[in-house]
């Protein structure tokens, strides 16, 4: 009886003593973050996301996306990030502050997405990107997101939001590829990632 006393004290104290390192000492050592403030322009960083974009994450982590990108630019020593131009510095724990769930990732099937929108700013391109990756990306193992999209009968002057397909991608004459709300809602998402802005801890000069 004595031994299981021991048994399960010591099990107790183990998760507490994890519970100690891991989640407190975290919330200690960054709990304290606030949005920096340019004292020269007023603006606040990173900046807030805008609402559509916050829906368009949402849907980021309802199709699972996280599970083939990442979204955290390595410091140079720790991996050839800053090489292949997916950021111009490191991300750092104050980039994440405005978000509630972090989609850091754990592996990379396709590029890291936390600059993608400096990248890449034209809304067509992720679009047709989304309908279908071969369009930009030949060979590409992304797959096609056409649930997101509505091929629907052209009546009268066609959608100005309707997608420029080439060839071979295009509807029957007479119908139109038109965006869902989920759709431009997860590409103001996208192209809301972005480091362009220097935080204290990481000056891009």
């Amino acid at each position: 009886m004595n031994r299981l006393l021991v048994i399960v004290i010591g099990i107790l104290l183990t998760i507490a003593f994890c519970w100690t390192g891991i989640v407190f000492s975290s919330y200690v050592q960054l709990g304290g973050l606030e949005h920096y403030e340019d004292e020269a322009t007023g603006e606040f960083y990173p900046p807030p996301r805008a609402g559509i974009a916050q829906r368009g994450q949402k849907v980021y982590q309802e199709l699972g996306c996280v599970y083939c990108h990442s979204q955290q630019v390595r410091r140079p020593g720790y991996g050839s990030d800053q090489d292949r131009d997916w950021g111009e510095r490191q991300s750092v724990s104050r980039d994440y502050i405005g978000d509630r769930t972090i989609l850091l990732g754990v592996r990379r099937i396709g590029p890291d997405l936390m600059t993608v929108g400096e990248r890449q700013t034209s809304r067509d391109w992720y679009h047709r990107h989304l309908y279908d990756p071969r369009i930009n990306t030949e060979g590409s193992a992304m797959p096609s997101y056409r649930f997101l999209y509505e091929e629907r009968r052209i009546e009268g002057e066609p959608s100005g939001r309707a997608l420029d397909l080439p060839e071979g991608h295009r509807p029957s004459d007479g119908y139109e590829i038109v965006p869902t709300s989920r759709a431009e809602a997860l590409v103001e998402y996208l192209l809301s990632l972005r480091l362009d802005y220097d935080l204290p801890e990481v000056p891009t000069e």
